[in-house]
């Protein structure tokens, strides 16, 4: 068991059954590695026979393909002439069959080209949409033989084709002016009723209407302002629509060939001289400063009103109506001038529908047309701008630097572009002229006031007419307080014009208190100055207080002049009725040496009978020849006249009422007392009643 377990490799006893088993493994595993190697030796051997044989095998194929090459090599070469042959006649016929698609393109535009000349050497008359297709086919055949250069008679053709296209659009230029010339006629007024708005259209007695002439009535120009913001203008049809179309076809035609100067030209003259009569048959006429100058002022006036309706109604809808003196040709004016719109409403029509889509040349020539017209307008503005300066002037400036300046968005809108640059320039220009006029203009009047040196003075102490003039002035130029603030904030740089506005109505009414009171130092009677001063100063503050100076003069002037109205009546009863109230005292009325006249029913307080007769023989002088002098006055305000009455009366009969009741039982114990107590206090208040009517020194006492 020991000498098992160490054969085994183990410890301890090991059975003879294991022993056995493990022996028999081991002799067999060594049997089994001696056959394996010899297994191995054999097959070596049959993998060296199989490659031997394939090598063979292979030798064989490459033999036999290589024949295969030489025979396929030897194929190609003989059949190589045969292809060659075959692909010239491909190419052969290919090429024939685009000579003869080519020759028939060509060979077609030859027929074109041919149909095409005949068509243009008939002319446009015949047929004028046919001509012009002519033309599209024959700048087609142009376009074709231009890029196929290789055609030996293609430049033969293209100088033909070039040539007769020449000639069609010289048919066709000649075509286009006088279709233009044929439809292009001046416009009557009458014809262009029918495009005003109902409100504008003429109506019976509108011209003449008497009821329409006071220029400053406010719901006058609001009821019209109103109606004409909603008034709808119809632009008349200048040029029939159907023809329209044809004359933008030649038109692009001719821009196409690139003769748009001379499309240009022919439009021009033809419209601008069509339009300048127009305009001449509405009354439109061309002034020079000269011809200005050597006018009558109403005459230039009336013209004045119609080129600040022609600018307005020119260039935009009228918006309200501008006053002027002449109202009586206001109506008739408006209509005018609203029909001067419609014809520039038309031009613009025409010229957007004939010269679309040809960029610029639309406006180009609307500003060649409508130049001439619009430069009559501002050429007559200038004239005025340019001329003698007076103060009746200043309105009318007014009222063209405030249409200029309405006006200036309308001009920047529709006088667009290049072209009509120098149609803005000359509006802006005339904007500021017109300014600049009225501005020193505005300053002559103020200087004018102050320096009146009018001699003549009013015999009756009435309001001057410098007074009413000035007034009537102020009262005008505050229907222009927008303007007139717009202006001064433009050369005073304020923001607010208003108060430059009072401030030099202010001066007005200080040149013209200024040069009152000059004038009324000519007066000798103390009485009648300050009779005419009330007079004027009254008229000067009822003025004031019905206008709208009120609210820009404010009512500390208006109270501030009434007192000085009450101050110079005051001074009028003083130096007009002191002396005659003298009489009526009891000052100097004792009889010298202290006698009295006793038996005659003399008093006992020594009053002299002489004397108070020498007291009514002089109050009865003294008020006749009041009365024969200031019945001839004049007050012409009625609540003024007998305010002053009343005043006189409150002082003169309670004191005349007590000198009789005291002292006239003196008289009328007398002799003659009625030589003497001429007048009862009834029979003065009567003829105080006559006082201030400015009665005639020959007109019968009432």
């Amino acid at each position: 068991m020991t000498v098992y377990s160490d054969i085994l490799g183990v410890t301890g006893p090991i059975h003879p059954t294991l022993f056995l088993a493990t022996r028999r493994r081991e002799f067999l595993r060594k049997k089994q590695k001696k056959m394996g190697g010899d297994s191995l030796s054999v097959r070596a051997a049959m993998v060296r026979k199989s490659l031997q044989k394939s090598q063979s095998i292979t030798d064989d194929v490459v033999s036999v393909l290589g024949s295969f090459d030489h025979r396929l090599s030897a194929l190609e070469t003989a059949m190589r002439p045969t292809q060659i042959r075959t692909h010239s006649i491909r190419k052969a016929h290919e090429n024939i069959d685009r000579t003869l698609k080519a020759a028939e393109v060509i060979l077609a535009q030859f027929d074109l080209c041919r149909q095409a000349e005949a068509k243009i050497v008939r002319g446009p008359h015949e047929d004028l949409e046919s001509y012009l297709e002519a033309i599209d086919q024959l700048r087609r055949n142009i376009r074709f033989f231009s890029s196929n250069k290789g055609f030996k008679s293609s430049d033969g053709v293209l100088t033909h084709a070039n040539t007769l296209l020449s000639k069609a659009i010289s048919k066709l230029e000649d075509e286009f002016k006088q279709l233009l010339k044929s439809y292009s006629k001046p416009v009557e007024p009458e014809r262009l009723f029918d495009c005003l708005p109902n409100s504008l259209r003429p109506s019976s007695g509108s011209p003449g209407d008497s009821n329409a002439k006071n220029p400053s009535s406010n719901n006058h120009h609001e009821h019209h302002n109103s109606n004409l913001d909603n008034a709808v203008y119809t632009p008349p049809a200048l040029i029939p629509p159907r023809v329209l179309p044809l004359l933008h076809d030649l038109a692009q035609q001719m821009f196409q060939a690139g003769h748009q100067q001379k499309l240009l030209l022919i439009y021009r003259d033809t419209r601008s001289s069509v339009l300048e009569e127009s305009l001449h048959k509405l009354g439109v006429e061309k002034l020079s400063k000269d011809d200005v100058q050597k006018m009558q002022w109403e005459i230039l006036e009336a013209k004045i009103g119609n080129w600040i309706h022609y600018m307005r109604i020119a260039v935009k809808d009228l918006w309200h109506l501008l006053k002027f003196l002449f109202v009586i040709c206001l109506h008739q004016c408006l209509i005018m001038l609203q029909q001067v719109k419609l014809l520039f409403a038309g031009e613009r029509k025409v010229c957007d529908e004939m010269f679309e889509g040809f960029d610029s040349l639309g406006d180009q020539c609307f500003a060649e047309v409508t130049r001439s017209s619009v430069l009559v307008l501002l050429s007559f503005g200038e004239a005025i701008a340019n001329s003698k300066r007076s103060p009746e002037k200043l309105f009318v400036l007014l009222d063209m630097y405030e249409i200029m300046r309405e006006l200036h968005s309308e001009i920047e809108t529709i006088f667009v572009g290049k072209a009509c640059a120098e149609i803005r320039e000359l509006a802006s220009s005339l904007t500021k002229r017109l300014a600049q006029t009225a501005k020193k203009t505005f300053g002559d009047f103020e200087e004018a006031v102050e320096r009146d040196a009018t001699k003549t003075a009013v015999s009756d102490g009435t309001v001057h007419p410098l007074t009413s003039y000035v007034i009537n002035y102020v009262k005008f130029l505050f229907d222009y307080q927008s303007t007139l603030k717009q202006l001064f904030k433009e050369f005073e740089n304020e923001d607010e014009g208003g108060s430059q506005l009072a401030s030099v109505t202010n001066q007005i009414m200080r040149a013209l208190q200024t040069n009152l009171d000059g004038k009324s130092k000519q007066y000798r009677d103390l009485a009648l100055t300050h009779l005419f001063l009330m007079n004027n100063i009254h008229y000067m503050v009822r003025s004031v207080r019905r206008s709208e100076a009120k609210d820009l003069l404010g009512d500390d002037w208006v109270q501030r002049h009434r007192r000085i109205v009450q101050q110079h009546a005051n001074q009028y009863k003083r130096n007009g009725w002191g002396k005659i109230l003298q009489c009526l005292t009891i000052q100097g009325l004792s009889s010298s040496g202290g006698s009295s006249v006793a038996g005659d029913g003399g008093n006992s307080s020594g009053v002299s009978r002489a004397i108070v007769k020498d007291r009514f023989k002089t109050f009865n002088m003294q008020f006749e020849e009041l009365h024969q002098k200031q019945s001839q006055w004049t007050v012409p305000d009625t609540e003024l006249r007998e305010s002053l009455r009343l005043a006189v009366a409150e002082v003169l009969l309670p004191a005349y009422r007590s000198f009789i009741k005291r002292y006239g039982p003196l008289v009328e114990n007398g002799k003659n007392p009625q030589k003497y107590i001429r007048y009862t206090a009834e029979d003065l208040e009567r003829m105080l009643g006559e006082f201030f009517e400015g009665k005639n020194v020959n007109e019968p006492k009432r």
